[in-house]
């Protein structure tokens, strides 16, 4: 009997330790699969529709630990070539070509470039559309040219949140010496792929004032709102089309403070929206921004179309619209009695610029 009860104390023993030993195998298993939900979670929180980025990730796709490292092209973006950019020959991310911002652009208008010129830059500088482009620049160019490769149909572009800045700031690899792109034959796609994220300036035309559906929205400083001047050397007038709303920018033609902290970084979405929301602005309505020639008006682009709005940019901007002696504007915030209405030939041609930096 004794000996029954001995053998019985040590099954009940043993089936203790079995299941303890199976719970601590299911925390375990629990433990990896949190840890492989937060590894999906952040995947799936920086995809293809994902634009803006950090310097985490960009030294990630370098070393090779993301799946965005299979074909890359990092890239600092200013106007003009290699030894006309302010910082690419002082410091730059190591591997980074430089890309010329007139490749996207010319005069006088500043509009796109036709799909062939677009097409000629991309393979220059090494780019198909499913190559990775991860551009940054010390101001709104690289979100200029981050628009125009996503119109031409390159499917993944981003924008390194920060800049330079928020790169050294991680004591990441920094280098002098240029990098040479280097050139291919097929771009893989027809350009543009995405004709919808341009709205010319036939279409503000026919929908401004007259689709309730349809907002234009200005991407400017206030005085350049107000019509006060026109931000630019070479813009003679100054104003806004009638019917435009004001979703705000910087405090002169070449800063971004309203959508930036105090580390240049662009705010969290919600604030933007909030901001835009005060001004009238409704992110359920197909929304068109514009600024002088594009630039500013590429950034809200952007954080419209990373946040899954109905989003074009309004490619022309004001510079095209005071070109056209007929085109209706309004001079002053609509929501003032001080505004006044005209069209653009009746406007002064003492407005332009009289900084010489003021070019884009």
């Amino acid at each position: 009997m004794k000996r029954y009860f001995k053998k019985l104390l040590i099954l009940f023993l043993a089936l203790g330790v079995l299941a303890s030993c199976s719970k601590k195998q299911e925390e375990k298993t629990s433990e990896k699969q949190t840890e492989q939900k937060k590894e999906n979670t952040t995947t799936k929180q920086v995809n293809k529709q994902t634009v803006f980025v950090d310097a985490d990730y960009v030294k990630d796709v370098i070393d090779g630990k993301n799946a965005d490292s299979k074909k890359f092209v990092i890239a600092e973006v200013s106007w003009g070539e290699t030894k006309d950019s302010p910082d690419y020959l002082q410091n730059h991310i190591k591997g980074a070509i430089h890309i010329n911002t007139d490749t996207v652009e010319k005069e006088p208008v500043w509009n796109f470039r036709n799909p062939e010129e677009l097409k000629k830059g991309l393979l220059n500088y090494g780019i198909d559309k499913d190559t990775v482009v991860i551009l940054y620049g010390q101001n709104t160019g690289c979100a200029r040219v981050a628009t125009a490769y996503l119109y031409a149909g390159v499917e993944n572009v981003k924008i390194l949140n920060g800049g330079l800045k928020s790169w050294t700031d991680k004591n990441y690899p920094v280098e002098k010496e240029e990098t040479k792109p280097t050139p291919i034959t097929d771009f893989k796609t027809k350009i543009p792929a995405h004709p919808e994220y341009i709205t010319s300036i036939e279409t503000v035309k026919e929908k401004l004032g007259k689709d309730d559906n349809f907002q234009l929205i200005s991407i400017r400083s206030e005085n350049e709102w107000l019509g006060k001047e026109s931000g630019y050397t070479y813009i003679p007038r100054a104003g806004e089309p009638k019917g435009a709303l004001w979703g705000k920018a910087g405090h002169d033609k070449q800063s971004m403070d309203a959508y930036t902290d105090k580390d240049g970084k662009y705010k969290d979405f919600s604030e933007i929206k909030k901001m835009w929301e005060e001004q009238g602005i409704s992110t359920k309505k197909q929304l068109a921004f514009y600024c002088g020639t594009g630039w500013r008006g590429s950034v809200a682009f952007l954080i419209a179309h990373e946040n899954g709005l109905n989003a074009s940019l309004y490619d022309g901007g004001w510079n095209e619209w005071q070109m056209n002696d007929e085109l209706p504007v309004q001079i002053g915030d609509p929501k003032s009695k001080d505004v006044e209405y005209k069209k653009v030939g009746d406007l002064p041609k003492d407005k332009a610029s009289k900084d010489p930096s003021c070019k884009d």
